[in-house]
């Protein structure tokens, strides 16, 4: 159960920061939803174009915690630091159905 969630999870973080566009795409549901504080429910199409390749902002990044909260939620605590400087953590909820990530809710946390 959690395993196989928090995997899903943890793939595409590393397929995000090594910007694999195809293999992180394969974890993603067609019916993807992406909301941050300043996205609102976009769909797979936009996250790739607008989202996915942000990575090259980010000097670092690093899981802190990668929680299973049930069969399908998983909570992801981050923290990076921007290549113009300054250090940040943000919180995730990702949900993992049959093998495919429907849906990521960001919640900004702000600086460290």
């Amino acid at each position: 159960m959690s395993e196989g969630t928090t995997g899903i999870v943890e793939a595409a973080f590393r397929h995000y920061g090594s910007q694999d566009r195809d293999a992180a795409s394969a974890l993603y549901a067609d019916d993807f939803s992406f909301t941050s504080p300043q996205d609102d429910h976009i769909d797979k199409a936009a996250f790739f174009e607008r989202c996915f390749p942000t990575a090259g902002r980010m000097a670092e990044q690093r899981l802190l915690h990668v929680v299973p909260a049930d069969e399908e939620l998983v909570l992801v605590l981050y923290e990076y630091a921007l290549t113009t400087g300054g250090r940040y953590r943000n919180m995730e909820a990702i949900r993992v159905r049959d093998g495919l990530i429907r849906e990521v809710r960001v919640f900004f946390g702000g600086a460290v």
